[in-house]
């Protein structure tokens, strides 16, 4: 008796066992056409720690003749209540000859136990096709147009549009550029006479004028000292048409040869004379003089120093704001032109791979 009931025990805790284990067979649509697919989702409910074996399929082999097996994909588990767990299978089938298949129970394996679904069909269908009127087939259609879609559109158009006002702009900044005269300064080299030169042409001028043997002495003098003092001021540096014949020796004594300056000394004097008191002078002593004034333009001369001088012109602040307008403007019309031409060049690309 005790045998008995222990036996009795453990029968009934396999049987309670086994009515939690469950394995089930699902198909999405039972009718398809040739060529298009199917799809058997194989479920099996056993305990989380069970060995599971669902039945494996190479790529193109046939669960049951005619029937193809293309893919197999298994699912995420899905918790169920006392400690059970559901793993399901998809398997994507196939075929090509329109006829109803039965689809065999699947055997799946539960630690090493076998336990199999339920049986499926499947109804493959076929197109008919008329073959008695061939005329009647319709031809091939014609590649049919995509249906418009904004949003492939609506970058190369706002970009479009920001190209447009940009040019806008660019053609604006042109008018004000082309208004806005520029202001043309040249930089100048001007060759100049040196002191020396300037009162050796001038002496050379009296001498032209015969103003030597002019009875005018006093025009002859004041022609001769004037000489004397543009070329002093010149070439030391100090206002001598402003200062007195005595000044200018004084300022000449500390730099110069003391016998140039009794020279100019007698020379100034004699002018001084001559304006001032009336006094007459001789032909000889005017040509004296006239020596002696080339005696110390030739001594006190400077000989190695640039005949040529830079010019450059001063220009208002009102120019030089115009000429930094100008610049800026250049600038901005340049950014612009290459700005627009990359926005031309990445519309016409895009426009073109929408368009083939």
């Amino acid at each position: 008796m005790r045998r008995l009931s222990l036996f009795i025990i453990l029968a009934m805790s396999v049987l309670a066992m086994s009515a939690q284990v469950s394995v089930e067979a699902e198909i999405d649509s039972i009718q398809i056409f040739v060529g298009q697919q199917a799809h058997v989702t194989l479920s099996a409910t056993a305990k989380e720690n069970a060995k599971v074996e669902f039945p494996q399929f190479k790529p193109t082999q046939y669960v049951t003749p005619g029937v193809e097996v293309l893919d197999c994909k298994e699912l995420e588990k899905k918790e169920q209540d006392n400690g059970f767990v559901t793993r399901r299978v998809v398997y994507t089938m196939t075929s090509f000859d329109d006829t109803l298949y039965y689809l065999p129970p699947m055997e799946v394996k539960i630690d090493g136990k076998p336990y199999q679904s339920k049986s499926l069909a499947l109804k493959v269908l076929t197109i008919e096709v008329d073959t008695l009127h061939a005329e009647q087939f319709f031809g091939p259609k014609d590649v049919q147009n995509n249906p418009f879609q904004w949003s492939d559109w609506s970058l190369p158009f706002w970009l479009s549009v920001l190209m447009l006002v940009l040019l806008a702009v660019g053609y604006y900044l042109y008018l004000r550029l082309r208004d806005n005269k520029p202001i043309i300064s040249h930089i100048r080299i001007v060759k100049r006479l040196l002191p020396h030169q300037k009162a050796m042409k001038e002496i050379e001028q009296i001498k032209a004028d015969k103003m030597v043997t002019s009875e005018n002495s006093k025009e002859y003098y004041t022609k001769l000292t004037d000489t004397l003092r543009k070329y002093i001021e010149e070439r030391y540096g100090f206002s001598a048409m402003e200062m007195t014949s005595s000044e200018i020796i004084e300022r000449l004594t500390s730099a110069q040869d003391q016998k140039a300056l009794d020279e100019l000394r007698q020379l100034f004097t004699t002018a001084d004379l001559v304006k001032f008191a009336k006094y007459s002078t001789l032909i000889n002593e005017n040509d004296a003089n006239l020596v002696n004034a080339i005696e110390f333009i030739n001594q006190t001369k400077l000989e190695n120093v640039p005949v040529e001088e830079t010019v450059k012109p001063q220009l208002s602040e009102e120019d030089q704001r115009s000429q930094k307008t100008r610049r800026m403007l250049k600038t901005v019309i340049s950014v612009i032109g290459v700005i627009s031409l990359a926005i031309f060049g990445y519309v016409v690309y895009t426009l073109y791979m929408l368009l083939i």
